[in-house]
Order: C-alpha cells, then structure tokens, then sequence
C-alpha cells in the first residue's frame, strides 16, 4: 500500500493496536497514538521509563522501533522544573527532556499545568500576512490613485 493512502492510518492502527492496550495493565498511565506518533503519559519518571520498554517489547514483537532521533520527554505539574536524569531506554539509548515539544503541529510546553504555546503559529501567521503584503504592497503603491472628484 502507497504512503499516503486513505486505508494507512487504519492499517496501521490495527497493526499496533496492542500498544494501546499496556496502559491498562498500570492504572494512572495513558499512552495517546495517532498515526505513527505515540505519547506515553504517567504518574513518575520511573513509571515512564517502564512504560517505554514494554511499548519497545511490544514494538520488537511487530518488528518495529523507535526513532530516539526524535523522541523526547516533557515534566507537566507541580515538580516541572525538576532536574530529572534521562529515560534511557532498553538498547540504552537516552531520551532527553525538553521545556517545549511538537505533537500534531501542537506546540505543549512544560509547565504547572496543561499548556499549549500559540507563538510559533502567531509567528507564521506573521510571517505569511507580512509576506502577502510586501507583494500586494508594492503593487498597489505602483498604481495612480484615483481622484473622486472632478
């Protein structure tokens, strides 16, 4: 099947279905999956590190892995500027910790509470209107301005 095509994100759910299914083996942990991208929520950082090597033996069962390249950890709550060690996972690889991620064009980032930034899509908005009204701009300064009177 093509990357891209309307059954992927349906195959591949199906194909990874019984990830979603550890967090109820653990009350208090949640694991969030949409398409490829999987969030892994608990209580403790040491419940954290559990969670990621049973998705990772769960993972090696389908012949999968995961892309430590991209994969980080974020502290929300109370203790949120703790100084935490980083999860290491089963092949020894660490995940280090970050005060903002991207998750679904979603920028989270660490705080007391759940938070979402809203500044890097204020930026491209910016961007983009500053962007249309050079072009726009100079155009419309180009033509003669009319008069309403005669």
């Amino acid at each position: 099947m093509r990357q891209g095509s309307v059954l992927s994100p349906i195959l591949f759910a199906l194909y990874i279905d019984d990830i979603g299914k550890l967090c109820f083996v653990n009350c208090g942990h949640d694991i969030i999956l949409y398409a490829d991208d999987i969030i892994l929520i608990a209580l403790s950082v040491t419940e954290l590190e559990k969670m990621l090597h049973m998705c990772e033996n769960e993972l090696r069962y389908i012949d999968m892995s995961i892309n430590y390249k991209k994969s980080c950890s974020m502290l929300i709550g109370p203790r949120c500027n703790a100084k935490c060690a980083n999860i290491v996972s089963s092949s020894g690889q660490c995940i280090s910790w970050v005060t903002e991620l991207r998750y679904l064009g979603i920028f989270l980032t660490c705080s007391r509470i759940f938070t979402c930034s809203t500044d890097s899509a204020k930026r491209t908005f910016y961007r983009s209107a500053n962007a249309i009204f050079g072009k726009v701009g100079r155009i419309a300064s180009l033509r003669p301005k009319k008069q309403f009177w005669s």
